[in-house]
């Protein structure tokens, strides 16, 4: 029985002494989103296509200020894809989570905040889409980080708060724009790393 004790004892202690990322100051980051958008409506029709994830990638710089909580503001590239059917919805944009975050155990630290995002760039199937009703959304991230020193990952999911919707004509001769929701939806793999 008592050696049953030891073994949650020693886990933990072998958790706790692995030292956590203690550093503050400026950093890089990059990584993998597993992304969809929101519902893409063709002009002749009610009936919503939902979109299917795809892969699209990130790249930035963060701060990173306090040690127990701290405030980690970044500043990212985002590239989006989500597919429709046999079409696709790219998008380029610049994401601003700010982020407070709280050690839980050794170098685990649960993160949340609001992101605010400026869209620079969308095409549905080779079509540059210029009518989006905001450039400018907001939307929440929330995840769970590992540090080890300078060097950090995380995973977070990222949602955007409320439509945001892009009109073209796909057909030059129709009347009605078809329509889709640019609000994002994804899962979200970084790797860090603080200079």
């Amino acid at each position: 029985m008592n050696r049953l004790f030891l073994i949650p004892v020693l886990a933990m202690l072998m958790v706790t002494g692995v030292h956590a990322q203690t550093a503050t100051g400026f950093g890089l980051k990059g990584g993998l989103n597993y992304n969809a958008n929101g519902k893409y409506f063709e002009s002749i029709s009610n009936n919503a296509k939902n979109p299917d994830r795809n892969i699209g990638y990130h790249l930035g710089i963060f701060g990173k200020i306090g040690n127990q909580v701290y405030f980690k503001p970044e500043l990212i590239y985002t590239s989006t894809k989500s597919d429709y059917d046999n079409d696709t919805f790219k998008m380029e944009k610049l994401d601003a989570p700010l982020l407070v975050g709280i050690k839980v155990l050794g170098p685990i630290s649960v993160f949340g905040g609001p992101a605010f995002q400026y869209i620079l760039d969308t095409e549905y199937d080779g079509i540059s889409i210029n009518n989006i009703e905001n450039d400018f959304t907001l939307g929440l991230n929330f995840g769970i980080g590992l540090n080890f020193k300078r060097l950090g990952i995380d995973l977070r999911y990222e949602r955007g708060f409320s439509d945001n919707e892009a009109q073209f004509f796909i057909d030059e001769l129709s009347t009605n724009p078809d329509r889709l929701d640019t609000r994002p939806d994804q899962l979200i793999l970084s790797l860090s790393f603080i200079l």
